[in-house]
């Protein structure tokens, strides 16, 4: 395996190899040390790269799903689609709540805007956006050209708060701070806790929960909440998707955190913990087996015997529900491999409903992820940062004298850490079997050849890589925005995903399919005085 990784990236400039080198690894679990990898660094120049920006991570991940709030893009019209018309957050409406969900809000800067100064049509765009939807929070995000030429988006939101007694934050994410979209995760995060975060005062029930860093796509938020509220618990919120800013302002008040992606909301799970003193685990609802287990850890924390036994009898229940057609779908799919390029903790949670399956994963990666994400969160210490990470606000806060709480006996707590993964991530490496690659980062050269040489029977990965897998004949499943199904999450979800892998394994099409530069050149040129021949003509040729 090692020498077929060596294959890929030896085309690479002594300098490239050594650094992309780096990035890769093959699972060995008699190693004497604890693997590492390099991650959340630059990438390459020239190189291209599968990642968003600093802007993508902001409004498109964190902000945008929220359904109460006008995310106003302060840029050009392109920047505003890219994070409104490729993610599939679904929203609905509760009474007479507001949802801008199916809109996009943009400045829609122009050359001349660049030239002068865009204050004024951020202002203009903020004033049209009260009068028409009357919104009680908007948001902006900063986009490259407006740290570039210097607006005072801060100043804007101050003004748009006194003038119209809205709530306005300004958010500067402009796309090329950081190396990827995981600071414009940080920057939202800091946002929320400053701006939103502790300013309410909502009733909680009994065994109150935050769920953090699930964003709804095709209705995954809705799948959990109906299976948590099955079992009695009370939802304060959903960061993000599905989520209002009403519900956010009394997100101090939860009894519990349970984090679904690690990378996009991690810091805020750490500063409620050290400002609220609410207790985080890490949980994963993609998977049979892994939502079992996030289920149970979820009770145990609250160790109350109704509870249990509440949540054992829904497990129960939902497993008598889908486990007839989970063995028919497993029995298609059994001994089939996949590879994993997908953002957020996805690389790792579905290599367990692959599992479900009888799918084994050869091959998994992250497309904007640190170090801890691979490799658990005792690595944090050791991170050393970069001018990169310098550009993003390390935002310090300290225990709220009105409402930090203590939750948990020291004696609870340390007992709890042994049995759940309670404040702490154990990273995808770990969970990981002997042989399996593990790569950061991604490039379409390198998914190409890993592709030719792995031969996997099913490529996960987002949107900008999985024409690479087409062009190999390989069934593709994106799992950014579930190729409009899903729910995949819960055991509900569990069964759709199932479905939609067997039904892309079992069909014949991709052997039939046939690309069009095998049938018809792609290029044309000509010598200079010769007539004009084709590029096969020339396959071979030195000019």
């Amino acid at each position: 395996m090692k020498t077929k990784i060596d294959r890929v990236i030896e085309q690479y400039p002594a300098s490239v190899f050594k650094n992309r080198k780096e990035h890769v690894l093959v699972r060995n679990t008699e190693a004497p040390e604890p693997q590492t990898i390099t991650a959340n660094t630059r990438t390459i120049p020239g190189i291209i790269t599968n990642r968003g920006c600093c802007y993508a991570g902001c409004k498109g991940v964190v902000l945008g799903p929220l359904r109460d709030a006008v995310v106003l893009t302060h840029g050009p019209i392109g920047c505003g689609f890219y994070t409104w018309g490729t993610r599939r957050n679904k929203g609905r409406t509760r009474g007479d709540e507001q949802n801008y969900l199916n809109y996009c809000f943009s400045t829609d800067l122009q050359e001349g805007d660049i030239v002068f100064g865009g204050e004024k049509k951020l202002r203009k765009a903020i004033t049209e956006a009260v009068k028409i939807f009357n919104p009680k929070t908007i948001m902006i995000c900063a986009t490259c050209p407006v740290g570039l030429i210097g607006d005072d988006i801060n100043a804007v939101a101050n003004w748009a708060t006194k003038e119209f007694g809205v709530k306005t934050i300004a958010f500067s994410c402009e796309g090329y701070k950081g190396v990827s979209q995981s600071g414009g995760h940080h920057i939202a995060n800091n946002g929320l806790i400053k701006h939103i975060i502790g300013t309410g005062d909502k009733a909680v029930g009994k065994y109150s929960l935050n769920i953090l860093g699930e964003y709804n796509i095709g209705g995954d938020g809705w799948e959990l909440e109906r299976l948590l509220k099955k079992i009695g618990y009370d939802i304060v919120s959903m960061m993000t998707g599905d989520g209002t800013v009403e519900d956010l302002k009394s997100a101090h008040k939860a009894d519990l955190n349970v984090i679904q992606c690690h990378r996009s909301i991690n810091y805020i799970g750490e500063m409620l913990n050290t400002k609220y003193g609410t207790n985080w685990i890490k949980v994963n609802f993609i998977g049979v087996k892994s939502t079992i287990k996030s289920l149970r850890d979820i009770a145990k924390y609250f160790d109350d015997p109704d509870l249990t036994a509440r949540t054992e009898a829904v497990i129960e229940e939902e497993l008598a529900e889908i486990s007839e057609k989970m063995e028919q779908y497993r029995k298609l799919c059994q001994g089939k491999t996949a590879a994993l390029f997908v953002g957020g903790s996805r690389a790792h949670h579905y290599q367990y409903l692959l599992r479900d399956l009888g799918i084994e994963t050869i091959l998994a990666g992250y497309e904007f992820a640190h170090r801890d994400d691979y490799e658990g969160r005792e690595v944090l210490p050791f991170i050393k940062e970069d001018g990169d990470s310098k550009n993003i606000e390390n935002l310090e806060v300290e225990p709220d004298p009105k409402h930090y709480k203590v939750t948990l006996s020291q004696e609870r707590y340390e007992k709890l850490k042994e049995e759940i993964s309670l404040n702490y991530y154990a990273g995808m490496i770990k969970d990981m079997p002997n042989g399996t690659i593990v790569i950061d980062d991604l490039n379409h050269y390198e998914t190409e050849e890993l592709l030719k040489i792995l031969k996997p029977d099913l490529f996960c990965s987002g949107i900008k890589d999985k024409y690479v897998a087409h062009k190999a004949g390989i069934f593709s499943k994106q799992l950014h925005s579930y190729d409009y199904s899903g729910p995949y999450a819960g055991f509900r979800g569990a069964v759709n995903f199932a479905r939609d892998i067997t039904m892309g394994l079992t069909t014949p099409s991709w052997k039939f399919v046939t690309p069009p530069w095998k049938i018809e050149p792609m290029l044309e040129g000509s010598y200079v005085g010769s007539p004009v021949v084709k590029s096969q003509e020339v396959i071979g040729k030195n000019f």
